[in-house]
């Protein structure tokens, strides 16, 4: 769902290599679209296989389905010392019109392309009028699109030519795109040219390009692609055929295995280099990110640095501040697999006698170097874990467990470091590495405690993946009949399993929750779990578990926390995030919002640091949720664009369904034009078992109804959420929505329908609910209650200043106890309302509600010029002249191509302002478009 409006929808070319690239084919679409006089040329810059020649290519392809004249030229490293071969490859298909020049251009065209034979060379100053007149007749019977691909390897002269004619093509319809390698313009290029520059992809499109790949990897190999590649899109889909095609051999720190088609990408630019290089480069690619120093000296190559100058000459790394780096992630995976395994164990082994200062990374390079296991090797690699862990380095713990786990010769302790590997995996947030490790462990061993601590990482995954009653199981298996003999692992466990009940809304999850924790000590923090380690945060733990299960519990649990006395001064470790992680849940369940968002805020800045935010992904839908609900609408979009990464990198399934669901529940609160949940969020998992997730899409479906004035359908999304007796879907969320569904019912004349679901609602919260639940209960039964109650419960509804907590809720209930006002002719009671109603509206940017309460000012007569100074403020002065037009033109009922066509525009680019002025008018359609200058 794009939530545009009316608007044209965003151009998409098909193919994995685009992905992630939406803006940029949009710009470089809309410039091949553009007519009249102002200059369209444009330079795509980029490393080596960031998509420039796809994009270009995208671009020529659509020029020529609208029929327009493609001129190519793509530059050729063996071609680039040849005078004017870029120039000659780029006219070929025009040549045949050099008949119509004058005779003089003519010649100097032909002697530059050896057609005609003349004594000397042509003169350059006929040469490039020749070209400049060439292309101005041809535009003058096609538009023309010239094309110049890796510019950085064409020819200087065929540069000198094309630079003096891209300076005076704004008479002609011309459109210049160019492509060069690198970040900035090549030598003999106007210095001026507008650039677009293509960087890395981000991590959820990175994520989506692999999992286009066939055969994607799964499990640390898939992060660890991830990470190698960098979000260079070439990268990606090499390392993802290698994954799926190569033998075994691994790049250090990573699984990544050997393909021959990487290899040879740079093997014969690798092969040209001196001996003394290639053996540099090769131990620079064996590194574990060595400085310059350590890998010279592993190297054998003493201290000049002149030893790298042919490596950097032709473009494979560059040498600066004491490091080494590649300028492609390919480059580093063909060197490392261009050697032979015996040359890459020695290099390993040379460079482990080179970092006798640095354990850590030692360890590394010996367990490279191994072959076969080695507890020696092992042990090593375990205290390095440790170290890493200690400093918030899950994924470096996890690879460095998993592979001392492979190094051991003993399978007890195989198993121990299997299940240190797995809780670190957890900790990062990779269920696939997680299953892959379970799996593992569970064949090692029967060891109760193990087993437990496997059950958490197995039991969180598979609930990430969407498989709540799968995940209950395995972590009931690990509970009974005989529970681990550490209290912590039982601690862990019943956190998890309050989880899976929590998102999976079912009671039989829920309810052994509470017995699973009875009689488990939390004093004892003789634990393997460095989450636990404290009485803060395992207090913490064990409160939201009992929240979760049993949400009534929430407000005394956070009162005994607060009660409780403050660590003097708060380490900055997992167990503090923990407590934080903890302090945040109870607060949710308690409708504590703002706390919830600080205690999450402060947790999930720790957990980032140190790259483990699967600790976060539990509460990360609820966190959205809460920023929304208090009005934090700019940091919701930032928080559910991260989720979105997240979701798509670690592959949790029903996350992506509910940032799509928080999504579009947010664009409906700003007016925009939502629609429902796109169908990909309402199948991509099993909803009976992820009620939670089912809960949000209802509600987000429920609220872009009401936005777009369905009424009925807005009644009928909102009454899903509760069975037919009035029993809550979800137990905790859709008790959250009963006021959303009153006001549905209000506009619809069923309020008899939808009282006994308040009534349920008011059992099932218990008899003492939360301010939030009092609060939404009142507006509720002021809407669906008896007509000689419903001051009373508005008043209680409104009154109450800790409502004041979530804004959009509350401006709601004003607005709707105005309305009620008015209709029984009370308007000045009912601006008294009004006004803030549509001050928050107006400060949200709640665009379709704000014209709601403006609506109501008016009938109650309140004149525009009464209306509060925000309000009358010349919402036009934000925007540019050009958007100031397109306005105009709207208002008065132009549709975007009409518009285009008088402002000599793509459709595309009217319809991208409206969408950006749209929010800033406070409007989401032409309707109120023309209403508003109706004010104006």
């Amino acid at each position: 769902m794009t939530g545009r409006g009316s608007g044209t929808p965003p151009r998409t070319v098909p193919g994995p290599a685009l992905l992630g690239r939406q803006a940029e084919v949009a710009h470089v679409l809309d410039l091949v679209d553009a007519r009249g006089t102002e200059q369209r040329i444009l330079l795509l810059l980029g490393e080596a296989g960031t998509g420039k020649s796809r994009l270009l290519a995208a671009a020529a392809d659509h020029a020529r389905d609208s029929g327009v004249l493609v001129l190519a030229s793509q530059g050729i490293e063996a071609e680039s010392r040849h005078s004017f071969a870029s120039l000659h490859q780029l006219l070929l298909p025009v040549l045949g019109d050099t008949a119509a020049l004058p005779g003089h251009l003519r010649t100097a065209l032909e002697t530059a392309f050896g057609i005609a034979v003349d004594e000397g060379p042509p003169d350059s100053m006929l040469l490039r009028t020749a070209v400049l007149t060439l292309l101005g007749g041809v535009s003058g019977r096609h538009r023309v699109l010239l094309t110049l691909d890796d510019v950085q390897h064409m020819d200087r002269d065929s540069l000198d030519v094309l630079g003096f004619v891209m300076r005076r093509l704004t008479a002609h319809d011309v459109t210049v795109l160019m492509t060069a390698r690198g970040c900035t313009a090549p030598a003999g290029l106007p210095a001026d040219l507008p650039v677009v520059l293509l960087g890395p992809l981000t991590e959820q499109a990175a994520a989506e390009l692999m999992d286009a790949q066939p055969h994607a990897p799964t499990g640390r190999t898939r992060i660890e692609l991830l990470r190698q590649a960098g979000g260079n899109p070439l990268a990606i889909i090499e390392l993802c055929r290698a994954a799926g095609t190569g033998g075994a051999g691994v790049l250090p720190g990573g699984g990544l295995p050997r393909t021959e088609r990487i290899q040879e990408l740079y093997a014969a630019r690798l092969r040209a280099l001196p001996e003394t290089a290639q053996r540099l480069i090769l131990y620079a690619a064996a590194s574990q990110g060595e400085d310059l120093a350590t890998v010279m000296t592993a190297a054998g190559a003493g201290s000049a640095l002149s030893a790298w100058a042919p490596a950097e000459e032709i473009g494979l790394v560059a040498v600066m501040d004491g490091q080494v780096h590649f300028r492609h992630p390919l480059v580093r995976a063909g060197a490392y697999h261009a050697a032979p395994a015996h040359v890459r164990q020695q290099a390993h082994r040379d460079l482990a006698a080179a970092l006798t200062a640095d354990p850590a990374r030692r360890a590394w390079h010996l367990a490279a170097a191994c072959v076969g296991q080695d507890e020696s090797v092992a042990t090593a690699l375990e205290d390095t874990a440790e170290l890493a862990e200690r400093r918030g380095g899950f994924y470096a713990a996890g690879q460095a467990l998993q592979r001392a786990a492979e190094c051991s010769p003993a399978p007890a302790d195989r198993a121990r470091r299997y299940t240190k590997a797995l809780r670190a995996a957890q900790n990062v947030g990779d269920p696939l590495w997680v299953s892959e490790l379970y799996d593992q462990i569970t064949a090692l061993t029967e060891d109760r405690d193990l087993l437990g601590m496997a059950a958490c990482g197995a039991g969180m995954g598979l609930s990430l993946f969407g498989h709540q009653r799968q995940a209950f199981r395995v972590v009931r298996r690990a509970l009974e009949p005989d529970p681990p003999a550490n209290g912590m692992t039982v601690v862990a466990l019943t956190s998890i399993l309050a989880a899976i009940g929590y998102q999976s809304g079912l009671p039989e999850i829920r309810d052994p929750v509470s017995a699973a924790l009875e009689g488990t000590r939390t004093g004892d923090h003789e634990t393997p779990y460095a989450e636990l380690a404290t009485s803060d945060s395992s207090d913490a733990v064990r409160a939201a578990s009992l929240a979760g299960a049993d949400p009534t519990r929430a407000p005394e649990l956070l009162r005994r926390i607060r009660q409780e006395p403050a660590a003097r001064e708060p380490a900055a470790d997992i167990a503090e995030m923990t407590r934080l992680l903890g302090l945040g849940g109870v607060a949710w369940y308690a409708d504590e919002s703002d706390l919830c968002v600080e205690a999450h805020r402060q947790g999930y800045a720790m957990l980032s640091a140190f790259g483990a935010m699967g600790s976060a992904a539990p509460s990360l839908a609820a966190v959205g949720a809460a920023l929304i609900d208090t009005g934090r609408w700019a940091e919701a979009d930032e928080h559910l664009d991260r989720s979105a990464a997240l979701a798509a990198v670690h592959k949790w399934a029903h996350l992506q369904s509910d940032v799509e669901a928080l999504r579009t529940t947010l664009r409906a609160l700003r007016g925009e034009n939502a629609g429902s949940p796109a169908d990909s969020a309402w199948t991509a998992v099993g909803l009976e078992e992820n009620r939670a997730t089912h809960a949000r899409l209802l509600r987000a479906a429920g609220t872009a109804a009401a936005a777009a004035g369905d009424f009925d359908g807005a009644f009928r999304h909102f009454r899903s959420l509760y069975a037919e007796d009035g029993t809550p879907l979800h137990y905790f969320l859709s008790p959250r929505s009963i006021a959303d569904l009153a006001a549905a019912a209000q506009r619809t004349g069923r309020e008899r329908e939808a009282a006994p679901v308040v009534t349920a609602v008011r059992a099932a919260v218990g008899p003492r609910p939360t301010t939030r639940m009092t609060l939404l209960l009142h507006h509720a039964a002021a809407l669906t209650g008896p007509p000689k109650d419903a001051e009373h419960h508005f008043r209680l509804a409104t009154v109450n200043p800790v409502g004041d907590q979530w804004p959009p809720a509350r401006a709601q209930a004003r607005l709707h106890y105005a309305q009620w006002l008015r209709r029984r002719r009370r308007p000045l009671d009912a601006r008294a309302l009004l006004v803030p109603a549509l001050e928050s509206f107006t400060r949200l940017g709640a665009a379709g509600l704000a014209d709601e309460a403006r609506v109501e000012l008016r009938a109650s007569g309140v004149t525009t010029a009464s209306a509060p100074a925000r309000d009358r403020a010349d919402p036009l002065a934000e925007l540019t002249a050009q958007q100031r037009e397109i306005v105009r033109l709207a208002a008065r009922g132009l549709r975007n191509r009409e518009i285009a066509e008088q402002l000599l525009l793509s459709p595309r680019t009217v319809s991208s302002h409206l969408y950006n002025v749209y929010p800033k008018l406070g409007v989401s359609s032409r309707n109120q478009l023309r209403a508003l200058f109706e004010d104006l």
